[in-house]
């Protein structure tokens, strides 16, 4: 069997007979895990044992847009409390192995819904237990006191949101390769008008329906993936790139077909945004309004993201199904991040939540 691209399948089974020898026993095969749109995830078969290794993309990486550690570091951490993570097995910081650092995690059982064909055959009430499974994780992972579980030096939540505007200026500026209207008023919108930070809590980074693994007969949430973006900051900003998902990429206009989020939304059957601030009000005790200062900041640093995928996708240094439309998102996110961010700027009041005391 030939290996995946970014995986020497050789290479890989040395290091584990050295490091975890236990993790190497039997056969070696791997295989690419659909998804995944920055860093790149395999399923490895080890005899019997399923693993996944997540490693960073080929090419053109940013810097502080892969941490492989990182990633390890959270989900290692977050293992006893209430949000659902795969098991942390082995990291490997140094890139000689193979190529870039990487970590290895147990499979956990379980769908990802990332399209309109899987969630239009969920029945209403599937769709309304998922959606509030999402919340009432979504809220769990802000509840945790980030001290408690040895994160308190993950991050500095002060000044997160300034420096969120900051870092995906300078990610655009490193992947900018063609003339993008409007990206930079909006750059400058966010800029300008930063709020006040909230409290300082672990956000996810891009916390979505299809970075979930759900239990298909319960629609629980078995287990949260993908953190490398993960750090302590305004949870506002989860809540605001989720709406970004929700109603700007769930809109029925842009919905259909899209290779970002195409079965999420009212339009979908889901509940609506308004329903699922109200669920993580309910769960956390805060106030989760006035977000359109945050919704502009998710439609900003989605269209760089997509934007940078579009850039590796033309230079041939990733791979995975719809790379090749990931650009064409770019420009509808852009105009929404435009139309949020004016919105924003009429709203005289911007407050921050107040977490609930434990």
């Amino acid at each position: 069997m030939t290996d995946p691209p970014g995986l020497d399948l050789a290479r890989l089974r040395e290091f584990l007979e050295g490091e975890r020898p236990e993790l190497s026993a039997g056969s070696l095969t791997a295989s690419v895990v659909a998804g995944g749109r920055s860093n790149l995830t395999y399923l490895v078969r080890a005899g019997e044992r399923e693993l996944v290794l997540r490693r960073p993309p080929l090419g053109h990486v940013l810097a502080t847009a892969h941490d492989m550690g990182r990633e390890f570091r959270v989900i290692s951490a977050l293992a006893g409390t209430a949000v659902p993570v795969p098991g942390a097995l082995l990291l490997c910081p140094e890139p000689d192995v193979l190529g870039a650092p990487f970590y290895l995690m147990e499979r956990v059982p379980g769908v990802v819904l990332r399209s309109r064909a899987q969630t239009d055959r969920l029945t209403g009430a599937q769709r309304t237990r998922l959606a509030e499974a999402m919340m009432d994780t979504l809220a769990e992972l802000h509840l945790v006191e980030p001290e408690a579980v040895g994160l308190g030096d993950f991050g500095h939540a002060e000044g997160y949101l300034a420096r969120q505007v900051r870092r995906w200026g300078q990610q655009l500026d490193r992947s900018r390769s063609r003339d993008l209207p409007g990206i930079d008023e909006l750059r400058g919108a966010l800029a300008a008008t930063v709020p006040p930070s909230g409290p300082g809590r672990i956000v996810h980074g891009d916390y979505r329906l299809d970075n979930m693994l759900v239990d298909p007969a319960t629609m629980r949430v078995n287990a949260v993936l993908d953190w490398e973006m993960a750090t302590l900051g305004d949870p506002r900003a989860d809540l605001g790139l989720l709406l970004t998902y929700w109603d700007v990429l769930g809109d029925s206009q842009v919905a259909d077909g899209n290779p970002v989020a195409d079965g999420l939304g009212a339009a979908a059957g889901f509940p609506t945004g308004e329903q699922l601030l109200a669920r993580y009000a309910a769960r956390t005790g805060t106030d989760p309004s006035g977000l359109d200062w945050h919704v502009a900041l998710g439609c900003y640093k989605l269209a760089v993201i997509c934007e940078g995928i579009h850039y590796r996708y033309t230079l041939g240094q990733t791979v995975g199904a719809g790379f090749d439309r990931m650009g064409d998102m770019v420009a509808p996110l852009v105009d929404a991040g435009l139309r949020a961010a004016r919105a924003a700027a009429g709203t005289a009041v911007n407050t921050a939540p107040k977490t609930r005391e434990h």
